[in-house]
């Protein structure tokens, strides 16, 4: 019997792809908003494809911010695309 593959929704673009290929977005339970390169971390997450088209309009759609029911400050958003191009150079790297 094959083994079943998680599947997330990307909350930028809708897309449900495989959970390894995609970026976990974490609610820390002091409610920091984090990105969660290991996608261990406790606290509620929210899934992003790797790309920073999706983190955007995640951004323009709400998509975050209905995932954790709160308001996200653009700064958080501005410090997750940063993170997100720090993660892209460091996959390119390897």
């Amino acid at each position: 019997m094959a083994k079943k593959i998680p599947m997330r929704q990307c909350v930028g673009c809708g897309e449900m792809k495989n959970k390894k290929d995609m970026m976990r977005v974490l609610r820390t339970t002091e409610g920091d908003i984090v990105l969660d390169t290991t996608g261990r971390k406790n606290g509620r997450g929210a899934y992003l494809c790797r790309d920073i088209g999706c983190l955007q309009k995640a951004a323009g759609n709400k998509g975050l911010e209905r995932s954790f029911k709160m308001r996200i400050p653009r700064e958080i958003y501005e410090n997750l695309e940063k993170e997100f191009a720090e993660d892209e150079d460091a996959e390119r790297a390897k």
